[in-house]
């Protein structure tokens, strides 16, 4: 039996954070998903189509990894993709005791998928999609949170904003 991860979340935008505990969980797992999940009550930066995009440029060379968008419950998205385990990252102790929470209602959903909980290295503690959102909301330099092909992404689409087409 394979054993197949699923790794849900917003990923808006991915960070090295996220890219930290995606690289660590790859040994556990003979394919891991990159779940990127849509919510109604949120709206997102940046396009799932561009967080696709991003996740899979920079998982191009790796087969193990490939990336999908779902609605709904993570629980029908691993079924969807054949994941018999659900992969989160913990960056505080706060996150355990929520993480835990959902892991015991997806047991309770379907006992076969099991929840899996990564720590992340210290390093990245502050690195939150949400903070980096907010620091680009306002100005600031976020490429040292970033994978580089999101900073370059990113850079270029603001180099395209800054031209003041010809009149």
């Amino acid at each position: 039996m394979q054993r197949i991860g699923l790794f849900p979340g917003t990923f808006d935008p991915i960070t090295i954070g996220h890219q930290d505990i995606i690289n660590r969980s790859l040994p556990l797992f003979d394919k891991l998903f990159i779940g990127i999940g849509t919510n109604a009550g949120k709206l997102p930066m940046f396009t799932a189509e561009q967080r696709l995009a991003w996740i899979r440029e920079i998982y191009k060379d790796d087969p193990r990894v490939d990336a999908i968008v779902y609605d709904g419950l993570t629980i029908h998205a691993c079924r969807q993709v054949g994941a018999n385990f659900i992969l989160r990252g913990i960056r505080y102790v706060n996150d355990f005791e929520y993480e835990k929470a959902i892991a015991d209602m997806n047991r309770s959903l379907d006992n076969h998928i099991e929840t899996v909980f990564l720590t992340c290295l210290p390093q990245y503690t502050s690195v939150a999609s949400t903070l980096v959102r907010d620091v680009l909301k306002n100005g600031g330099d976020v490429m040292q949170f970033l994978p580089d092909v999101v900073a370059k992404s990113l850079k270029a689409q603001q180099a395209t904003q800054l031209k003041i087409p010809n009149t």
